[in-house]
């Protein structure tokens, strides 16, 4: 194999593709990247046995079709530390030369026959829904999900599609995520009434690989395994396993109190407030007014603070308190010129952030 490509198109690919890659304590061939040059394009796949991906690039100039394993780390560190931006890759009996104008790598490898390829997406039955929105959903739902296993499989985001809708949820049991979106079957493809809960880790994944907001992204899910394919990327995973709650009986049904907020002011707000809350009790203290918002913080071993805030609110004076890391988490991933509707009955019961008609945030107060 001999290829002529840039460094700036070839780099964030491998980088991509290196999440894939297993750790250090599985088999050698787990730790490569394999790279496919065929007439008019290379392709990067990358596995751990639980999640793979497909990359294409085109920036390529193929002098040579064939394949060749990529030792992941040391390949990533030169393409990071070269100054060349024309880099050649050669591969021949097992040795892989890397050669810039100025430097010049040689990598032992693997035959790429014992690499374990990526699975193909086959499906005739999925969900198309445009990449715009679906990288929104993930965004909102991700920083939910839980970073350790629970009783449940908190651990991975929540698919919901049937028919023309498409919803994501994320939870670490004390705060729920859940977005919305439009989407379009084919085939019949549905996964209502089923649990599809896909790692955080195949998300993040996913969601680096989104780019063009205009196309269409596949969704094939099947009992224990996702896949998802653009025309540059293809990802597969297997599911996390366990039961998942069910979220929707933790969403309260109604509310005595509602309250607009400017997204932008009340975050600005918060993390003010937020400056003197204690490592100990991370809370902050909400009391709705009318047509004001005081919140407050009190540290032991930090101090006080106090910022006020005007809002558009004519009800009863209630006072709510959290951590401010669960409202500032939320707040970060939404537009900072949109407005969000909290809703609550009383300081102990979980409140409601809604924004829009497609996202959902449930947080539980502290005492």
């Amino acid at each position: 194999m001999r290829i002529h490509c840039r460094r700036d198109g070839l780099l964030p690919a491998f980088q991509s593709a290196s999440i894939a890659v297993a750790s250090r304590d599985q088999k050698p061939v787990l730790q490569t990247v394999k790279a496919t040059a065929g007439p008019d394009r290379c392709t990067l796949q990358a596995t751990n046995l639980e999640l793979g991906i497909r990359l294409d690039f085109n920036s390529t100039i193929v002098d040579e079709p064939g394949e060749v394993l990529l030792p992941a780390s040391r390949t990533l560190a030169i393409m990071r530390e070269t100054p060349d931006e024309e880099l050649t890759v050669e591969a021949k009996d097992n040795v892989c030369c890397v050669r810039g104008q100025s430097s010049e790598f040689e990598l032992c490898t693997e035959d790429p026959m014992r690499f374990p390829d990526v699975p193909a997406f086959t499906a005739d039955k999925y969900h198309e829904i445009k990449v715009g929105i679906i990288r929104e959903m993930i965004r909102r739902t991700l920083f939910a999900v839980a970073a350790e296993n629970t009783r449940y499989s908190l651990t991975g985001i929540l698919w919901e599609l049937d028919g023309a809708s498409a919803c994501l949820v994320g939870t670490d049991g004390r705060r729920l995520a859940v977005a919305q979106g439009a989407t379009m079957a084919h085939g019949g493809h549905t996964a209502n009434g089923q649990y599809h809960v896909v790692p955080a880790k195949a998300m993040h994944l996913l969601e680096r690989n989104l780019h063009d907001p205009n196309e269409q992204l596949r969704v094939s899910l099947t009992k224990n395994e996702a896949f998802f394919k653009t025309d540059r990327v293809t990802i597969y995973t297997r599911l996390v396993e366990g039961r998942y709650p069910r979220y929707r009986e933790v969403i309260p049904k109604k509310a005595n109190l509602k309250v607009p907020l400017a997204v932008g002011p009340f975050f600005m707000a918060l993390r003010q407030a937020a400056i003197m809350a204690d490592e100990e009790s991370r809370k902050v203290s909400l009391r709705f007014e009318k047509q004001k918002l005081t919140l407050q913080a009190l540290g032991a071993d930090t101090g006080r603070s106090r910022v006020e805030l005007p809002i558009e609110y004519d009800g009863q004076a209630m006072e709510i308190a959290f951590d401010p890391r669960s409202l500032t988490d939320m707040l970060r991933i939404l537009p900072q010129d949109s407005a969000i509707m909290l809703e609550m009955n009383d300081g102990k019961t979980p409140a409601v952030f809604q924004c829009g008609g497609d996202f959902t945030y449930v947080v539980v107060p502290l005492c």
